[in-house]
């Protein structure tokens, strides 16, 4: 069995991970970092802790009434995708660890396509 980082557990709560394929299992949060545990499998399992976390990026839709999946950028080992059922808890209980300026939104569809159409014509000239 791993070992957890924290100490103290603020949240546990039922989660998705998007490494590759698709990971059912549990999100915990606590005082030492953000843990993801597998449902099934013991060795499937991400630990991340605070001091790792560079910046925590969530999807929001529909003005913040839905948040479809977030995701915890560090700052050496890449992004990790996480979805929950409960995700503005999630992200409240990420922002008692994380600073909440290090907390952003993630580019809309249109953004991206706008930012993709003025690339395009800056390379042109």
């Amino acid at each position: 069995m791993v070992q957890s980082l924290n100490t103290k557990i603020d949240l546990v709560i039922d989660a998705t991970a998007y490494t590759g394929l698709t990971d059912y299992g549990e999100i915990m949060i606590g005082d030492k970092g953000f843990e993801f545990y597998h449902g099934r499998d013991p060795r499937k399992f991400i630990q991340i802790p605070w001091e790792e976390v560079d910046y925590v990026v969530a999807s929001v839709m529909f003005k913040g009434k839905w948040i479809p999946r977030y995701a915890i950028q560090t700052k050496k080992n890449g992004t990790y995708t996480f979805s929950s059922k409960k995700p503005k808890v999630v992200l409240r209980a990420v922002r008692e660890y994380v600073d909440p300026e290090k907390m952003v939104h993630s580019l809309s569809f249109v953004d991206v396509v706008k930012r993709g159409i003025k690339s395009t014509f800056k390379k042109n000239k």
